[in-house]
């Protein structure tokens, strides 16, 4: 459905994105944030999916920064390459990569970010400082952040069996922004949208949480604030 293109970043270095439009006219446009497994075919039908909604999203590949073209498997050996991966990238990068993002597809209208797991992270700095509506999927790398204030709209998804992310870290979430929904998936772990991973995959929980996601771009994006 979509298509590979070159995304110019804020130095030197230009690096890929997986961009998707809807048919007719785009009711917004959103930059998808991946996990530490890079612009996978999972990340792809991700940002398809919102093209079905109506929007221009595009997916940018932040591991081209180090090395071109990573698709990591979900597995321990994929994990950890990721993990080093991120690390080398790091979120200041990120965050000036979604800003790049969203400029090339500003022509879609109002833009927003939504980002799962480290990309949960990239999407909650994306508020604070790019002043992005964003949504936020299991950021595990989140708390320490918290004490910046939000520049736009957030919202947050968690799952209550998430070993990585404390019932104390989400409650941290509340208590630094009070009038931002933070939504809590009492069966969920972490990784609950990733639905072509049966070992982290929801059935309840990633419907619901797309459900609000959309609702949140309704209100933020499409003109219905």
């Amino acid at each position: 459905m979509g298509e590979r293109i070159n995304l110019n970043t804020s130095g030197t270095h230009c690096i890929g994105a997986y961009l998707t439009k809807p048919e007719g006219r785009p009711r917004g446009g959103i930059v998808v944030v991946q996990e530490i497994f890079g612009v996978t075919a999972h990340i792809r039908d991700v940002a398809d999916r919102f093209a079905k909604q109506g929007y221009t999203a595009i997916a940018p590949a932040f591991f081209d920064f180090v090395e071109d073209d990573v698709e990591l498997d979900y597995g321990q050996a994929g994990t950890e390459r990721g993990k080093d991966l991120a690390a080398e990238v790091g979120l200041d990068r990120a965050v000036e990569a979604v800003a790049s993002a969203a400029d090339s597809i500003r022509s879609a209208g109002k833009i927003g970010v939504v980002g799962y797991c480290w990309g949960g992270t990239v999407a909650l700095l994306a508020a604070q400082r790019l002043g992005l509506p964003s949504v936020s999927y299991y950021g595990a790398r989140n708390v320490p952040f918290l004490d910046q204030p939000l520049q736009a709209p957030a919202m947050f998804h968690f799952g209550a069996k998430d070993r990585s992310i404390t019932a104390d870290a989400v409650q941290k979430h509340r208590d630094a922004y009070p009038d931002t929904p933070v939504y809590v998936y009492e069966r969920a772990g972490h990784a609950f949208n990733r639905d072509v991973d049966p070992h982290h995959h929801d059935p309840a929980a990633a419907p619901l949480a797309l459900q609000r996601t959309l609702d949140f771009f309704e209100r933020h994006l499409a003109g219905h604030a």
